[in-house]
């Protein structure tokens, strides 16, 4: 039987990796439920966010690829980087949208030509990558969090129960990020004008809404989530390298179809659902931890092909 501190132990990693799946998936989901497309450049948008922020801090890159050996004349500390390179990434994710999406929504292209499209710029996004900064692992500084213990026992001394400070600050910065999200998209008229356009763009324009400027908006949001959880992974384990957000946005389509497609709560809990059971994957097993999501996915479609909290979209004919 598992001892109750490795369960509430497990259990909290997995709030930390869950809350990270659920804000990466909600870019996914803010998009569909805007355009009904997934923007397959999201997991390369993840990746770069990482990379700003490794580069925000002062710290140096290797010693192959186009800058190698670069070290901007700055070093930031950790938050701030993390705030400017999220809204970096938002920026590459405008100009995703008017470059990639903008011309073939205004030609009413087939949904399927967007997905192309965004696969190109993903490709392209990774390879510019490892052109500028090579293909190697690169890891955050040791104080990355400054004056803050490694660790932090939720236990008792006799039966400790130690978490990882980053994994804290990690569901930490994900609860308020969802939480502002949330209050944002439900309460405030930037919320409710962006839920009228996902609803129907035709008739939010007649309203007099901006349909273009929410779309922008949204994009913007998106990426930054993005860029965001890309941080929060490379600060927990390591840059791995370019194709860092290929798993994660593998993982974010399985949030999002579990959860349902296009529901905001229902990325988050499905990306709860997906991290809580993964940290319970025993040791021996942690390399078949990505099956998990694919698996419960798998479950999904079988038995509620619209997810936990969707709804049945309806093709009137």
């Amino acid at each position: 039987m598992m001892d109750i501190s490795l369960l509430l132990q497990n259990f909290l990693n997995g709030l930390s990796i869950g809350s990270i799946y659920a804000i990466f998936s909600l870019g996914y989901t803010l998009i569909f439920s805007i355009l009904g497309i997934i923007n397959f450049a999201h997991g390369a948008l993840f990746t770069l966010g990482a990379y700003f922020t490794y580069a925000l801090m002062g710290e140096a890159f290797g010693f192959n690829g186009l800058l190698a050996n670069l070290q901007l004349p700055l070093k930031l500390p950790f938050f701030l980087a993390l705030l400017i390179s999220s809204m970096l990434v938002g920026f590459v994710g405008v100009a995703i949208e008017y470059i990639a999406f903008r011309p073939l929504r205004k030609r009413k292209a087939d949904p399927l030509l967007t997905v192309v499209s965004s696969l190109g710029v993903a490709l392209i996004i990774v390879n510019l990558i490892q052109y500028l900064v090579g293909a190697e692992s690169y890891t955050f500084p040791s104080n990355t969090y400054e004056n803050l213990p490694a660790a932090i026992n939720f236990g008792s001394a006799d039966k400790p129960i130690p978490i990882r400070t980053v994994q804290i600050v990690i569901f930490a910065v994900c609860t308020s990020i969802l939480s502002l999200l949330t209050y944002a998209i439900n309460f405030s008229r930037f919320g409710k004008a962006m839920r009228a356009v996902a609803e129907d763009q035709v008739t939010a324009n007649l309203l007099g809404i901006n349909t273009n400027l929410f779309i922008v908006s949204t994009f913007f949001i998106s990426s930054f989530l993005a860029g965001l959880a890309g941080t929060l992974v490379g600060s927990s384990v390591s840059i791995s390298g370019p194709y860092l957000g290929i798993t994660f946005g593998l993982k974010g389509l399985a949030v999002i179809v579990l959860g349902g497609l296009g529901s905001i709560p229902g990325a988050v809990l499905g990306g709860l659902i997906i991290g809580i059971t993964e940290a319970f994957v025993p040791a021996d097993y942690s390399a078949y931890k990505d099956a998990v999501a694919f698996s419960i996915l798998l479950i999904m479609l079988l038995i509620k092909p619209e997810g936990l909290l969707g709804r049945r979209f309806i093709q009137k004919v």
